[in-house]
């Protein structure tokens, strides 16, 4: 690649100067392997970004893509359809906890998070209660790019550049991370259950008519896998529904088997108002996302002439046949393979092999849930976050294989039918890129 082209690709979410000194490029990918554009054979331990629980180019889903790409490539998604998509949202709706009976499409979890923070302002108006104007997130919480959920989330990087104009009516609850308390957790921390009772702070603060919708990932995803404590969830829904506040969850990252069920809603045995979804939904292979909504939310705004738009909002690759038809596919190979049972079969097994990294030298933390598991690395007090990068790229240069890292967290989430001997390899190839960091 020249460079003048590799300079005209900014890259998200990189360092790009750093990047083009040793390139991580792949040109190919099958199954559980990218390889890369030097020939090299490189073990994914993160499935795409996410994304790609089944394996890369699973053939039911890349067949499904090729065919209909010659059948219908693309429609008008305003005031006209295709046949794929609403059979995809009977289909993920089925999937559901039974009380989200309604799909509006978007591209990405970015889009999905902003339509449902839409819809959650616009529900309360619909209601009569157009003073419902505050959302609450959390800190340290990852709601996508665009600045409704970047408002909401709870990461300063991700902020201070636009801080200038991020939504006003916002507040966040404080994040449950606490390494005296919950060090080296596995699945769900005991401590911290009572950190949901901030919420009824913000409420006596604000005052609950002033709220529209509380937004949490059930487990917290980008910013290192934070767990929610035992009985924390619960606790959210109860203040919610106490105070007539809608809970949305930010199920990106959680939803189609990350933690061993089609959603983490019924996981952890909660009801929310609003699901948002993206990545797993079409095994990463078209990008689409998804608000999946209560009927009584639905209902609210089906009132009027029946000529009338009832929610101002779309794109215009809502539903595309394409993605429509990979998430169709992506469904019904997670039911024929029972995907969703391999991954919480594997999970006690990941949980080993992930916190047998807990006694070396750089780590001061290990957590995990699902087929999640964060590995905090003691940063260097020059350059924070150099570590985790150091170590991100030692691993795919020198021990073939693809990690990420966010600042000094190494993250893992392995396919939900992975090889256990291959995630123990790759946690060995970890081990060997911290000695070497190390030494």
């Amino acid at each position: 690649m020249s460079q003048n082209s590799s300079q005209a690709y900014w890259m998200p979410f990189t360092a790009n100067r750093d990047f083009e000194s040793a390139p991580r490029r792949v040109s190919r990918a099958t199954r559980h392997h990218y390889e890369t554009t030097d020939g090299r054979q490189v073990y994914d331990l993160f499935s795409g970004l996410w994304t790609s629980g089944l394996g890369h180019c699973h053939p039911t889903i890349t067949e499904a893509i090729a065919t209909q790409a010659g059948v219908l490539d693309f429609n008008m998604s305003f005031q006209f359809g295709n046949e794929l998509a609403p059979r995809l949202a009977q289909q993920l709706t089925a999937l559901a906890p039974e009380n989200l009976s309604h799909c509006f499409f978007t591209n990405s979890g970015s889009e999905s998070v902003d339509t449902a923070l839409k819809i959650a302002l616009a529900y309360h108006r619909a209601c009569g209660q157009p003073e419902r104007t505050m959302l609450i997130g959390r800190e340290r919480g990852y709601h996508g790019v665009n600045f409704g959920g970047m408002s909401v989330g709870g990461i300063p990087n991700n902020q201070k550049a636009f801080s200038g104009n991020l939504l006003p009516r916002v507040a966040h609850l404080p994040h449950t991370f606490n390494l005296e308390h919950n060090a080296f957790s596995k699945g769900q921390p005991g401590w911290g259950g009572h950190l949901a009772d901030e919420l009824t702070v913000l409420i006596d603060q604000h005052g609950a008519e002033s709220i529209a919708a509380v937004i949490v990932e059930p487990v917290a995803g980008s910013t290192g896998i934070l767990p929610p404590p035992a009985g924390y969830l619960e606790k959210l829904r109860t203040i919610c529904t106490d105070h007539g506040i809608l809970l949305i969850f930010d199920e990106v990252i959680t939803a189609f088997g990350r933690i061993g069920e089609p959603f983490a809603a019924q996981r952890f045995g909660i009801q929310p108002d609003l699901i948002t979804l993206a990545k797993g939904l079409t095994n990463g292979t078209v990008p689409m996302g998804a608000v999946l909504t209560t009927d009584t939310i639905y209902q609210a705004f089906m009132t009027g002439p029946a000529e009338t738009i009832e929610l101002f909002h779309g794109y215009t690759y809502s539903g595309h046949p394409l993605a429509a038809a990979a998430g169709l596919a992506t469904l019904e190979v997670y039911e024929q393979e029972q995907s969703f049972a391999g991954a919480r079969a594997l999970e006690p097994e990941f949980e080993k092999a992930v916190h047998s990294l807990a006694d070396h030298p750089l780590v001061v933390d290990v957590r995990n849930f699902g087929l999640m598991a964060g590995v905090d690395l003691a940063p260097d007090p020059d350059a924070p976050g150099r570590r985790g990068l150091v170590a991100h790229k030692r691993c795919f240069h020198d021990e073939n294989l693809v990690i990420r890292n966010a600042m000094d967290t190494l993250q893992f989430a392995p396919f939900l039918n992975a090889e256990l001997a291959d995630i123990e390899r790759g946690i060995e190839s970890v081990r060997r890129v911290l000695d070497q960091i190390n030494s």
